[in-house]
């Protein structure tokens, strides 16, 4: 038997889209949301938050990364 991979991602990410709708819908609670992004655009690292203490562990998530990847070389 084989298997699509193309349908099999499509039916995970509707699936995940129908969880995140019906969580959405449903929640009476309000939470507080903090999001934080960090990253690498080819060498250079980037990274900005909405909280300073998530920035700084976004900081010191990209600096372990870079160091990383300097030593594997």
């Amino acid at each position: 038997m084989k298997v699509n991979l193309l349908v099999v991602g499509l039916a995970l990410i509707l699936i995940g889209i129908l969880i995140v709708i019906f969580s959405s819908l449903s929640g009476t609670e309000k939470y507080e949301t903090k999001i934080a992004v960090g990253g690498f655009i080819g060498p250079i690292p980037f990274g900005w938050a909405d909280d300073p203490k998530m920035f700084k562990w976004i900081l010191v998530l990209i600096a372990a990364v870079a160091a990383l990847f300097f030593f594997m070389k």
